[in-house]
């Protein structure tokens, strides 16, 4: 078992481990326990009864928080000519074509996420081993491969977060800043557990939704009822 330190520690005693609490308590004992000297970021993890070795098992999409995660976000977009010109104007950071490939494959990869028009996608597949690793490759199924990359920029920019099940079954997902207010943070949470339940395989057997835990970066996990599924603001 890791050694944690004191300030974890003191967290870890406030928190009964037996319990499931709502998303509103875990909310406000989440920012509570907080006590880092930087703005935490809060990750919720949600456990699912997916086996992601079966294609028909994967679950991953992405949504767009209604408070979005306080992350500033650093989107590159691979487009030419009319497209890179919408890009710029919606806020894009960097804009290219062959030379943003080159700059990539010199390992100078200065973004959070990334959009490409689909007639790039030929010279975006050369660094693919480079972006993929990264979670940073464009996909269609994600909607990061569009000729509407304007509205893309503008929701990767306002809070759009990826979720995706590893292979143990379980989504790891930003979802705002310790400083948030708890409503914020129930609201975000509300909108992306509703989104996982609305994408759940149909081939998936048993229970769904095994678990749901709640922390912010240095703090200690807070499990929450997974059998809230509407009133999430509720006490």
């Amino acid at each position: 078992m890791p050694k944690h330190g004191k300030n974890y520690n003191n967290s870890a005693a406030k928190v009964d481990s037996a319990k499931l609490y709502t998303p509103k308590e875990a909310m406000t004992l989440v920012k509570e326990l907080a006590s880092a000297k930087f703005d935490e970021t809060v990750e919720v993890s949600i456990r699912l009864g997916v086996d992601t070795r079966k294609a028909d098992q994967n679950v991953r999409g992405s949504i767009s928080l209604p408070h979005g995660t306080g992350k500033t976000v650093r989107v590159a977009v691979f487009a030419e000519g009319e497209k890179a010109r919408e890009a710029e104007e919606a806020g894009a950071d960097i804009v290219g074509s062959d030379e943003l490939v080159a700059q990539i494959q010199k390992g100078e990869i200065n973004f959070d996420a990334a959009i490409a028009t689909p007639n790039m996608m030929a010279k975006v597949g050369r660094i693919g081993k480079i972006l993929g690793p990264r979670g940073l490759m464009p996909n269609p199924k994600l909607g990061t491969v569009t000729m509407d990359v304007a509205k893309m920029v503008s929701e990767l920019k306002a809070g759009r977060v990826e979720y995706r099940a590893d292979r143990y079954g379980i989504c790891h997902v930003p979802m705002g800043k310790a400083s948030f207010d708890v409503d914020k943070l129930v609201e975000n949470y509300a909108a992306l557990y509703t989104e996982i339940l609305r994408v759940k395989p149909s081939s998936a057997k048993g229970k769904y939704v095994k678990s749901v835990a709640v922390s912010s970066t240095m703090g200690p996990g807070v499990k929450i009822d997974s059998s809230v599924t509407r009133d999430f603001l509720a006490e």
